[in-house]
């Protein structure tokens, strides 16, 4: 199963067993199904529970607000993730904020999901990674799904187990990703997968053996970590642990200082922007924790992205920078 056949079963199953559960964006009803056809099938199934909107994010969140304060539990699809800033004062000054004005006495269960990223020439307004923007809002959590773990479960969870608004993430070419599990890693890659951390849990995936860098990645980057995990082996020499969060704010570091300690190597993948990222921010908790050892960060360059491929290339992380980065980790360790 592909990562987005798991998440339209789940909206499915949601649909179904929750009557309170509600789907609304752009074009999400068929014949169309949404842009990556993650809502595909879901209006036939269930007339007027999946609801067409204008092109207005800002008018969709505020909508999505309005009915999660009113007991239903909305799942709004923003059609690219780059207008989701269209929405930011609907998600940051309002369905943030709500629970605490009130004093507790509402919840706001709004799910707004967003796919992000790029290698696929959608050029430099359809193809960024820009949930950094909203990391560090109270009242606002920002969930990843990932191929390691099952997308749908961690959606469903969501939608079902949140009491307070939630970016849901969604990569645009994890959609074709193979939903993979702890048989299917243990064969393919050689790794073992064990989630740890509070729910809805972190990934960590290791090659036997004493382990020489952690790498950190979420969401879209994690295909990458995986292909350089291997290299790593296989032309180095070096064991790596890849620890994978599904819940990247608040972030529970538990997991990752757990295999910090372990191997005192760290390199930390991001699509988005490296500068002023979630990359820094985990490097400023190692660095709180006085856990000295090399790290790096790997993510894209300060440019906007360009709809030719290998300019594209160039500016998005590939997986040689992964590579070299826990080589040089290794390297200075050394020195």
């Amino acid at each position: 199963m592909r990562v987005c056949e798991a998440l339209n079963r789940a909206l499915f199953g949601l649909l179904r067993d929750d009557p309170d559960v509600l789907v609304l964006g752009e074009d999400v009803r068929d014949p169309y199904g949404g842009a990556f056809k993650v809502t595909a099938g879901l209006s036939s199934a269930f007339p007027g529970r999946v609801l067409g909107t204008p092109i207005s994010e800002a008018g969709i969140v505020g909508l999505g607000t309005g009915l999660a304060l009113s007991g239903r539990r909305p799942v709004v699809e923003i059609m690219f993730g780059d207008f989701v800033t269209l929405a930011a004062d609907q998600l940051v000054n309002q369905a943030a904020k709500f629970r605490t004005m009130y004093g507790e006495a509402v919840s706001v269960p709004l799910v707004v999901r967003a796919p992000m990223g790029g290698r696929r020439g959608y050029g430099p307004t359809h193809s960024q990674t820009l949930e950094k923007l909203f990391f560090g809002v109270p009242g606002l959590e920002v969930v990843a799904a990932t191929h390691v773990c099952d997308p749908g479960a961690l959606l469903r969870g969501t939608v079902l187990g949140t009491a307070c608004p939630v970016l849901f993430v969604e990569n645009k070419l994890l959609y074709l990703e193979e939903v993979l599990d702890a048989g299917t890693l243990r064969e393919r890659h050689g790794l073992e997968l064990t989630l740890a951390g509070a729910a809805p849990g972190t990934a960590v995936l290791a090659h036997p053996g004493r382990p020489d860098v952690t790498l950190v990645a979420y969401g879209g980057m994690v295909p990458l970590a995986l292909e350089a995990a291997g290299t790593l082996l296989r032309e180095e020499g070096l064991v790596c642990e890849l620890v994978v969060p599904q819940r990247i704010c608040p972030l529970d570091p538990g997991p990752i200082l757990g295999s910090a300690a372990r191997t005192r190597r760290v390199v930390v993948a991001e699509e988005g922007v490296c500068a002023w990222g979630w990359g820094a921010e985990v490097l400023a908790l190692l660095a709180a924790l006085e856990l000295e050892s090399p790290a790096r960060r790997v993510g894209a360059t300060l440019e906007a992205i360009p709809a030719r491929r290998d300019c594209e290339a160039r500016v998005l992380p590939q997986v040689d920078d992964i590579v070299a980065a826990a080589v040089r980790t290794v390297d200075e360790d050394f020195l």
